[in-house]
């Protein structure tokens, strides 16, 4: 696709968005216009709707993994499913993930390694093997031109892969916990994620 034609998707997105954010806010608030938990409501739907078209990309998935220790159950590892908005190039090799747990924030870069998923579980992938606490890589899920394998960039939007990294030990979640994330593309505004530490009834859990 060429970038006019990208730019006029995008465009047309846009529009079709801003225009059902109107409907939605006008349907929440006409509810009960004296409620404030409407007025939050529809803040956090248009806020969320804007930063996703904005960002290029969307999250899809939001999983972590419970790890026994000396003081009992933490969420050590975490996979975020992500797949771009319109068909586009983004360069995920410029990819930069913030950390913070309200006392400390990371930064985490891209080393560069990309696998299938192949047979291999998702937390039990080999690419894990080659992660430390300072990268993250990505897990290609659908990928038919091999160009996150290859390259490192997301330019269909078929083209599906989680985002995957190890949490430091100063990031670690137990029950109840929650974690900021911000992802920085090349392109687009920050995407900001909140991720809340359910209770450990399963060593894999969804975030909401």
């Amino acid at each position: 696709m060429t970038n006019w034609g990208s730019q006029g998707i995008t465009a047309i997105i846009v529009l079709i968005a801003f225009m059902l954010i109107g409907v939605t806010a006008a349907s929440v608030l006409t509810e009960d216009t004296s409620s404030t938990i409407n007025e939050e409501y529809a803040s956090q739907l248009i806020n969320e709707i804007v930063d996703e078209i904005c960002s290029y990309l969307q999250v899809k998935d939001l999983k972590g993994k419970y790890y026994k220790n000396n003081e009992g159950y933490e969420i050590q590892k975490i996979v975020m499913l992500l797949s771009p908005l319109v068909s586009q190039e983004i360069d995920l090799s410029q990819f930069t993930v913030q950390l913070d747990n309200g006392e400390e924030v990371k930064i985490l870069t891209n080393n560069q390694i990309s696998a299938n998923l192949d047979s291999n579980t998702l937390f039990e992938n080999n690419i894990w093997e080659n992660l430390d606490e300072e990268h993250f890589g990505f897990i290609s899920i659908t990928d038919i031109d091999n160009s996150i394998i290859n390259y490192n960039v997301f330019n269909e939007n078929s083209d599906n892969a989680y985002i995957v990294f190890k949490l430091p030990n100063a990031f670690s979640m137990q029950k109840k916990d929650k974690l900021i994330v911000k992802l920085f593309p090349s392109e687009g505004v920050v995407k900001t994620i909140i991720l809340k530490a359910t209770l450990p009834m399963t060593s894999v859990v969804t975030f909401e």
